[in-house]
């Protein structure tokens, strides 16, 4: 695998973290867990909690997937899917489990932060997706609608006062989540890590799992250099599934968001921007998110790709966008460029396989990883 090396404001800016030794030896644990992002972090960590020895791999290190390369932004609710929608594919009992747990989502994950004290400039400041015509208004307000009843607490606010809260006269309305919020992502990767660490667990970067096999009722994962044997194996490898697992890569679609992000800017260029703290993003086919920092930088992000080289592909066409949505920042230096791939299912929504007894697989949270990956995480641990 080839490592990319982004140009990434959150690599730029994130907490202090120390490079993992690749695994050189035969190991045991009670658990192994490949992928040492969100999922995978967030599931060695409550397992760690309870006692049990965990050991974590990764072709790359902390946060090196799109854990570490992704816009930030703590939004709750599933996508795509309505209450209803997702009543006609789950039936009763899991509907109900999966609204309350996708609205609950962003609230789960900012006690986990105060919870363990993690260091990643956490804000749980409001969510403003704004719709870009009217059509898409009367579609978001059913959606609106119908989460309301579940206690999403959701409200429309008309031209204005979008305009208002984003510093964008771009918009037709917009929804106002107040459940939502940004967190800078590496350093929350770094945070779970190091959590988990405080309570026994190992990690390891640099060690892309081989393979997988089972050796007398335990399950051995083989790296270049070493393996781990351990009862259960966690694979939460996401939008970088490859075929350590049969078939699981055809069951997702890999995307590539890309971020953009300038340097400190002046009050009087910023100053309209996201006066609020919330992060933005719209209703188009082809989105927009963007969030203003602590320190006055904006973030601005879409889709694009990211090459092997680590070149991304699409940064002229964001700050094209970046200008028109916010014509504040015409002319601004865009210092940073960088992206990750996420993962998209076939019906939108998160996936939990169990392809054999001891062996368990999450990934899937079509844009709403952030949050969605910690619950996936907890649940699998």
């Amino acid at each position: 695998m080839q490592m990319e090396t982004p140009n990434s404001l959150w690599a730029a800016t994130a907490v202090e973290n120390t490079a993992h030794a690749p695994l050189a030896e035969h190991v045991e644990a009670d658990v192994t867990i490949i992928g040492a992002g969100f999922t995978g972090l967030r599931a060695a960590l409550a397992l760690s909690d309870s006692d049990l020895n965990v050991v974590v791999v990764d072709a790359g290190d902390v946060g090196y997937g799109a854990s570490g390369r992704n816009g930030g932004q703590v939004n709750p609710m599933l996508p795509f899917n309505t209450p209803e929608q997702l009543q006609k594919l789950l039936g009763q009992t899991h509907f109900e489990r999966l609204t309350t747990t996708s609205l609950g989502s962003a609230d789960e994950l900012f006690a986990l932060i105060q919870q363990y004290q993690i260091d990643c400039q956490a804000r749980q400041n409001g969510w403003l997706r704004a719709c870009h015509s009217p059509k898409a208004l009367q579609n978001a307000m059913a959606g609106v609608d119908e989460w309301n009843k579940h206690g999403a607490n959701i409200e429309i606010v008309d031209r204005e006062e979008i305009k208002r809260r984003s510093g964008t006269s771009a918009y037709h309305a917009g929804i106002v989540t107040p459940k939502g919020g940004a967190v800078q992502p590496l350093s929350l990767a770094i945070g779970l890590a190091k959590a988990a660490k405080q309570r026994g667990c190992r990690i390891y970067g640099k060690s892309a799992v081989n393979s997988i096999d089972k050796q007398d009722k335990k399950w051995v994962a083989h790296t270049d250099t070493g393996s781990v044997r351990s009862d259960w194996v966690v694979v939460a490898t996401n939008g970088y599934s490859g075929d350590l697992v049969p078939k699981l890569s055809s069951s997702i679609i890999p995307v590539t968001p890309i971020q953009i992000a300038t340097d400190p800017l002046p009050e009087e260029v910023i100053g309209s921007v996201l006066p609020g703290g919330q992060t933005i993003s719209d209703s188009r086919r082809v989105i927009m998110y963007a969030r203003r920092e602590p320190d006055n930088r904006m973030v601005y992000g879409s889709h694009g790709k990211v090459l092997p080289s680590g070149e991304v592909r699409g940064t002229q066409w964001l700050v094209k966008d970046a200008e028109r949505v916010f014509p504040q920042l015409k002319g601004v230096n865009w210092r940073f460029e960088w992206g990750g791939r996420i993962a998209i299912t076939d019906d939108h929504l998160p996936h939990l396989h169990e392809p054999q007894p001891g062996m368990l697989v999450g990934l899937g949270y079509n844009g709403r990883g952030v949050a969605m990956s910690n619950v996936m995480g907890r649940v699998m641990a």
